[in-house]
């Protein structure tokens, strides 16, 4: 079968969503743009890693080796690690965590349980009361364009994208054209998502759909096999 992908909404405020992957057979697939910050673990024939992902500000082609798992937890937008800065971790440049004899994670000169894909809403709860995942409550507002009593343009706009590690524009960007790619791969014709997806024209929307997942609006409507959204 090849690439296997499950995910489930998350149990807590922070965690928009946990997923698991595993791949029974070497499998190439596309990674949609994403906003959202996450943390990902991987198992492998050399033993677990740690991954703090930040934003995906572009489609990639990426490959999924043959008996590798992963499973991780996408957190809410403006939720973030502050020792990862977002803006440092876009398009898969990774913080990866040290791991320690026993299968446990290093972080903040502290040593912790490795999670399962069944209790890695537990480890984030952790992290949240031990303050190494904080989340701004200000994102919501600026990503809406309302700005803060007392606080400049310029200021929201800098808070914004410490806390995210993308500008407020980009990530409108983003949400538009993966709200387009779903609705394409859900089989809506190119015309209509043209339309609902707020795009000019076609080419517009083609151009869109090439940054975003690395794939044409027909090869999305035909059903691109594996698709991370």
């Amino acid at each position: 079968m090849g690439l296997i992908f499950n995910a489930v909404a998350g149990e807590l405020p922070l965690v928009q969503r946990v997923w698991s992957a595993s791949c029974d057979a070497t499998t190439g697939f596309s990674s949609a743009v994403k906003a959202s910050c996450m943390i990902a673990f991987a198992r492998g024939d050399d033993g677990f890693t740690v991954h703090v992902r930040g934003p995906e500000t572009k489609g990639t082609l990426l490959t999924c080796l043959e008996g590798w798992e992963f499973f991780g937890v996408e957190l809410r937008l403006g939720a973030c690690l502050p020792l990862y800065p977002p803006s440092g971790l876009t398009d898969l440049r990774d913080a990866v965590l040290p791991t320690l004899p026993g299968g446990r994670i290093l972080l903040d000169n502290r040593d912790w349980e490795m999670p399962t894909a069944q209790n890695v809403d537990v480890f984030v709860d952790r992290l949240v009361r031990a303050g190494l995942l904080f989340f701004d409550p200000l994102v919501d507002e600026i990503r809406h364009g309302e700005r803060p009593r007392g606080m400049s343009e310029r200021i929201a706009q800098i808070r914004f994208r410490r806390a995210v590690g993308i500008s407020r524009r980009k990530l409108a960007s983003i949400e538009q054209a993966r709200h387009a790619a779903q609705l394409l791969t859900a089989g809506r014709s190119i015309a209509d998502v043209v339309t609902a997806g707020g795009y000019y024209d076609q080419a517009q929307l083609a151009r869109a759909m090439r940054w975003a997942t690395g794939h044409t609006p027909s090869e999305l409507r035909a059903g691109i096999p594996f698709l991370a959204l």
